[in-house]
């Protein structure tokens, strides 16, 4: 999938580089997320699901899934072209199927409000490809001061 570079593709891609280095669990986990597309108030990102990411079912691990909504949300924030995407007061997430090696995610968030001190963001993972079978959706809340 081709992606258009607009302002704020740039802005969150600028600001992932610059944020990856200082989060070891990021650059650990997602360290080779790809981000697609963003407008403002919306991303849309790849990942490969790698040994790294299993469980002990050697499938895809819950705790991976959060990490990725945790990430999502922030970048979702960023693009509104903050430098600060705030500290996360609540994240809640519906596990419904699941990924293995070799799959790709795709990752969507959406901004569902970004105000002056609360930012609501909606992540969804599911396979990448036509059917786009979902994987886990969940809601992140984060606090941020602008």
């Amino acid at each position: 999938m081709a992606s258009e570079v607009n302002a704020e593709l740039e802005h969150v891609r600028n600001y992932w580089t610059k944020m990856k280095p200082n989060s070891p669990i990021y650059s650990f986990l997602l360290g080779d997320i790809n981000i697609i597309s963003v407008s403002k108030g919306q991303i849309i990102a790849h990942l490969k699901v790698l040994p790294v990411h299993f469980n002990s079912k050697k499938t895809l691990h819950g705790a991976v899934s959060s990490c990725i909504m945790d990430w999502a949300g922030g970048m979702v924030i960023a693009s509104y072209g903050l430098d600060n995407t705030g500290l996360s007061t609540d994240i809640h997430i519906t596990y419904v199927s699941t990924a293995q090696e070799g799959d790709l995610l795709e990752i969507e968030g959406k901004a569902s409000k970004v105000g002056g001190s609360l930012a609501f963001t909606t992540v969804e993972i599911r396979h990448a490809g036509e059917e786009g079978k979902i994987i886990a959706h969940g809601t992140h809340t984060k606090y941020i001061k602008r």
